[in-house]
């Protein structure tokens, strides 16, 4: 007999999200259904203002992913008007897009993610000595791990505990089987969770040097950036640089020695192998170091075969919403996509609660639109997109700063290389790529440094033909994959802007040949061992950080207040 778990919201992401999966008698799951309850409307609100603006509103799709949304909102402009910005300000805005990756995937592992892998509770019966010992075996140099450190983090979590309230750790589910990491394994990524906490607000300043602030920086513009005098000045330079270097330092002795911990533990987890999902991979060129060079690069792996990858061909994207909604079911490039909504609504069934009781529900309707996402896809075919398709594609490429890392990894773990399509896969090749910036940053750094030696200018000069129409996109790729901005101009002003973003290609509905996005298809054939307490659901779509803010907005076209805040300032 067939049974129904819905697991919503999700938590531990950005925004809302539902999933719904119907398990057999074994509790393995048959169908699954991934949707969101918020609806986006980002492109309407950027139509008909002047283009230099884009960049200001499309960072407020997300409060996390906001710099990724800025410089994709300027550089679509850029791309239309053929404006080219002078190399200090694309060196510059390397600096700002190391910073935001490195906050997000640190945040990510450690407050969104580990606590889907590691057992709090266990972390108190650790042998602080024996934990001390043992992180040498991961790291030569370890980080917070000597037996002081780790018997003031065991206090810090008791004190929770005594009290009968876990705080930051509560509702989880400790002592699931699937949880594989011993007491000391445990406490040693407790003692890094805690860490976590201060440098991620140590990488956020990185980010506030040159943006003037964090979240949502100000300093990018059409055609350049208008950090001038932070980019002239040595000591603000200076405190970049010495920021930058501690968080790196952070990422190789705690966040990578960590994932080697939980890649020899989950090697043999049957929820986390195995599992691709999506196996047509996508990735896009980021991250510029110097005049003609650039970290990653871009490409497809078509169904899981990591012997080859091909060029992007960027006529073959389109959004559909046969299962979305919205007006028009079409496959539409994103140059001519609409984003008229058409909400139907929930219907009625059932599902299992948390006691593991049938009880009444309202259900996506599944036969119909379930969803405020879209579904992208790339020649008709879903795409996954994210650090495992980035990481994937530029070592099958033989990318030269990405295949030692992944090489070392897989090395250290035993792990092979077809285990990165799974969700242990991209749980790792996030914390790769994250190690790839880190570890090479300073290359763009330093020829800022030295072009800025004979050369000062940061914009190019912004011209626009009114009576000219325009047409442009950012393509590239972000913390959780490849994003794109697709602008049109006419009359000096945007005629249509779409952006289709990482979490609308993952955590997309079924398109109109059944086909679903990655969210669903790494559900499918998920063995779950306890219906009450689906761990299992949750760590598999934890793992691609999903941002459904990004995916979905919401507003009211006729300009009425959906809410209102007040704030005392005074407290």
């Amino acid at each position: 007999m067939s049974q129904k778990i819905i697991v919503d919201p999700i938590t531990r992401i950005e925004g809302h999200l539902r999933i719904e999966v119907v398990v057999d008698e074994n509790n393995v799951v048959k169908e699954a259904y991934s949707g969101s309850t918020l609806w986006r409307g980002i492109e309407v609100i950027v139509k008909g203002r002047d283009p230099r603006d884009a960049g200001f509103l499309t960072q407020r799709i997300c409060g996390v992913c906001t710099f990724s949304h800025y410089k994709a909102g300027v550089a679509a402009v850029e791309n239309a008007l053929g404006i080219t910005p002078p190399l200090n300000a694309l060196l510059t805005r390397t600096l700002m897009n190391s910073a935001l990756f490195l906050h997000d995937h640190i945040v990510h592992f450690y407050q969104l993610h580990a606590l889907d892998w590691v057992d709090i509770v266990s972390a108190l019966s650790a042998d602080v000595k024996k934990a001390s010992d043992l992180a040498f075996t991961f790291t030569p140099n370890p980080y917070a791990t000597g037996a002081d450190k780790l018997l003031e983090v065991q206090k810090r979590v008791k004190t929770f505990v005594d009290k009968g309230n876990l705080g930051p750790f509560a509702n989880a589910y400790y002592g699931h089987s699937t949880y594989h990491l011993s007491p000391e394994e445990n406490l040693i990524a407790l003692s890094h969770y805690l860490e976590c906490l201060r440098i991620q607000r140590i990488i956020a300043q990185c980010m506030a040097i040159f943006g003037a602030k964090n979240p949502h920086p100000q300093s990018l513009t059409v055609g350049g950036v208008t950090c001038v005098m932070d980019l002239l000045s040595p000591a603000r330079m200076g405190e970049y640089l010495e920021k930058f270097k501690e968080v790196a330092d952070f990422v190789n002795r705690a966040y990578y020695p960590d994932l080697i911990m939980a890649g020899k533990k989950y090697a043999t987890e049957a929820s986390v192998v195995n599992d691709v999902g999506v196996p047509n991979l996508f990735t896009f060129q980021e991250f510029q170091l110097g005049a003609n060079e650039w970290l990653f690069e871009s490409g497809i792996i078509k169904n899981g075969d990591l012997s080859k990858a091909y060029e992007v061909e960027e006529d073959k994207i389109t959004e559909e919403a046969t299962h979305s909604w919205y007006k028009n079911d079409a496959p539409l490039h994103p140059y001519d996509g609409e984003t008229e909504p058409n909400y139907t609504g929930l219907v009625d069934g059932e599902s299992i609660d948390h006691h593991g009781k049938v009880v009444k529900t309202k259900n996506f309707n599944t036969a119909g639109k379930y969803s405020w996402i879209k579904a992208p896809r790339y020649d008709g075919e879903a795409m996954q997109v994210g650090p495992l398709a980035n990481i994937a594609v530029n070592y099958v490429k033989g990318n030269k700063y990405v295949v030692p890392v992944v090489d070392g990894f897989l090395k250290a773990t035993g792990l092979p290389i077809t285990a990165v399509l799974s969700t242990l896969g991209r749980t790792a090749a996030r914390c790769i790529e994250a190690k790839v910036v880190a570890d090479n940053t300073l290359i763009a750094f330093n020829n800022l440094v030295e072009n800025l030696k004979t050369d000062q200018s940061t914009c190019a000069p912004y011209v626009i033909d009114p009576n000219k129409e325009y047409k442009g996109r950012y393509i590239g790729n972000v913390p959780r994959g490849t994003l794109s901005h697709w602008c049109r101009i006419k009359n000096g002003v945007i005629e249509n802007w779409q952006a289709v973003v990482p979490s609308t290609w993952n955590a997309s509905p079924k398109d109109s040949k059944g086909k679903g996005g990655s969210y669903e298809e790494c559900l499918i054939g998920l063995k779950i061992a306890d219906v009450k307490q689906p761990l299992e659901i949750i760590r598999k779509i934890h793992s691609y950080d999903p941002c459904i803010a990004c995916s979905v907005h919401v507003m009211d076209t006729k300009g009425n207040d959906l809410s209102e805040y007040k704030v005392n300032v005074n407290v």
